[in-house]
């Protein structure tokens, strides 16, 4: 058994597996892998949509899932040397507290050193900021509210949510038809998962679907682009 830390009674508040890993009530499933939880974001989420390479000024990164913030900060370190600005969008039903991110973060150092100005912000309740380059956007709520009601495209997405098998809601065919629907022509899309519904969900969507190796032990994710539209 994995102690378990409940001593912050936010709703949002994860438990602690091994006082470490933050781990979801609500879905039963954890935010990141301690041991490479950002060594998985960039070989996912950056490399996985051709960045930093493809990141330029006007640059737009939407994301379903922000969680601890990681892949925002991970992001926000590819753009050293940007001048920007490069937009980041991402959409979130149950943000975590900032004491709670905060302590997600210490966990990779390279991230917690550039993590002060977003904790200040998060913290004043916040939710659109500038970090540097990045020109950051955290839409709060249920996606398949809000995201049908976003009035921009990504060039790149970052599908983040939990597990497909606890989270379903998340990778619906109706939501992947949302995320196609708000993509620039020739964006992309990458997600650490390589579930069958998810892949049909976007393929259906528009999507070319790439089943690439995933990070670590997980032998698979999926990446693509948005196919021209005849």
């Amino acid at each position: 058994m994995h102690a378990q830390d409940h001593s912050n009674l936010d709703e949002n508040s994860p438990e602690w597996r091994d006082g470490l890993t933050p781990v979801s009530t609500r879905f039963d499933d954890p935010y990141f892998s301690v041991s490479n939880g950002l060594e998985e974001t960039r070989h996912v989420f950056l490399a996985g949509n051709g960045l930093p390479a493809r990141l330029a000024p006007g640059f737009r990164i939407a994301e379903l899932g922000f969680g601890t913030g990681l892949n925002m900060l991970a992001t926000l370190i590819a753009c050293d040397g940007l001048p920007g600005p490069v937009h980041y969008t991402s959409f979130e039903a149950f943000p975590l507290p900032a004491a709670d991110i905060a302590r997600a973060l210490a966990n990779f150092p390279e991230v917690g050193a550039r993590a002060d100005p977003f904790l200040h912000a998060w913290a004043a309740g916040l939710r659109r900021f500038t970090l540097g380059p990045l020109r950051v956007d955290v839409v709060m709520g249920d996606a398949r509210a809000t995201l049908p009601a976003w009035q921009s495209h990504a060039d790149a997405w970052y599908l983040d949510g939990f597990s497909p098998a606890k989270n379903p809601e998340l990778w619906s065919p109706d939501l992947m038809a949302e995320v196609a629907r708000h993509t620039a022509p020739g964006g992309s899309f990458a997600t650490y998962t390589a579930a069958g519904f998810v892949r049909r969900g976007l393929a259906n969507a528009g999507f070319s679907v790439i089943r690439a190796p995933g990070h670590g032990r997980k032998r698979h994710m999926s990446q693509g682009q948005l196919k021209a539209t005849q």
